[in-house]
């Protein structure tokens, strides 16, 4: 009893401290598990895409139609809408300005000298309208919405109503709700 040699204890398993603290999945595990992801991301993309193809549609509709809840952040308001109705109502020259550039450039490059005369004077012409048209639609806007809104701001009204003015009228987004004189328009 007293002469006993304590018996070797079986050595201390040292703790690991590095690792990733679970088994390795087998093989046949992990495909299973990489299918199970592959099926959720294509899922979530397929559900994405038609989220973005309805709301696309509503926003088309929304620029046939008007309806200012779809419509895009630039077009939203009622503001927007009386410069849009505003522009509609009246006949405009410079809303053919694509047919006369067009007719400019074939003048131009006819290679008939008397043609080509024309084309410089029409060009000098259109360009003329164009300041005298645009400076009359940049001011009468601002005042319709002046007195039409007196709280509202004009800031970024000048361009959007120049631009729409120089879209030809079935070009226009959102469409045309009124016709010239500001005759509202039958929709179907």
């Amino acid at each position: 009893m007293f002469n006993k040699k304590p018996e070797p204890s079986a050595p201390a398993q040292p703790v690991k401290t590095d690792g990733k603290g679970r088994p390795t999945p087998t093989r046949k595990e992990a495909e299973a598990l990489a299918k199970q992801r592959a099926k959720t991301v294509i899922d979530a993309k397929g559900r994405a895409k038609q989220q973005r193809l309805t709301n696309a549609a509503r926003t088309r509709q929304a620029m046939r139609t008007g309806d200012d809840r779809y419509l895009p952040a630039r077009d939203q308001g009622p503001v927007k809408a009386f410069v849009r109705n505003w522009i509609d109502s009246r006949v405009s020259i410079i809303e053919f300005i694509l047919p006369l550039l067009v007719l400019i450039m074939a003048l131009s490059y006819s290679g008939n000298k008397t043609l080509q005369g024309y084309g410089v004077g029409l060009e000098m012409a259109v360009f003329l309208i164009i300041l005298a048209e645009g400076g009359w639609v940049v001011v009468g806007s601002k005042r319709a919405v002046r007195n039409k809104f007196p709280d509202a701001s004009t800031k970024g009204l000048t361009s959007y109503a120049l631009l729409r003015a120089m879209n030809m009228r079935f070009l226009r987004m959102p469409k045309t709700q009124v016709g010239p004189g500001g005759k509202p328009k039958n929709r179907k």
